[in-house]
C-alpha cells in the first residue's frame, strides 16, 4: 500500500478483496470495507484496546472485529502491525490489541 493513500482511497482504488466461504461481495462487501475503516480509524492513534472497547467505539461485533484486526495484518490490507497481549492476570485470557500503522 503506498504510503501517500488512506486506507479508504486503497480500497477505493485496489478494490480490496475480502474472502472465504461464505463470502459474497454483492452482500458482504461494503459492510466489510466499513467495519475495516471503522477499526483502523479508531486504532490507528496506536492505543491498546481489548475487542470489548473497539465493540463500544465501533459498535461491531467482537468476532468481525478479531478477524478485521487479522485482516489488517495481510499485504493486501496494508501490511500493518497489529500487537496482542495480556490484560491483568494472563489466565484470564483478556487481550487487548494495538495497531501500528505501516509506515509511520
Amino acid at each position: 500500500m503506498s504510503e501517500q493513500l488512506s486506507l479508504e482511497d486503497y480500497i477505493k482504488k485496489e478494490k480490496m478483496r475480502f474472502n472465504g466461504p461464505a463470502y459474497d461481495p454483492d452482500h458482504d462487501n461494503v459492510r466489510l470495507s466499513g467495519q475495516i475503516l471503522r477499526i483502523f480509524d479508531l486504532m490507528k492513534d496506536g492505543r491498546w484496546r481489548t475487542l470489548s472497547e473497539i465493540n463500544r467505539e465501533t459498535g461491531d461485533p467482537q468476532a468481525s472485529i478479531s478477524a478485521q484486526l487479522r485482516h489488517l495484518r495481510k499485504k493486501r490490507f496494508g501490511s500493518h502491525t497489529v500487537d496482542r497481549r495480556a490484560r491483568g492476570e494472563r489466565g484470564r485470557g483478556l487481550f487487548e490489541y494495538k495497531l501500528t500503522v505501516r509506515g509511520k
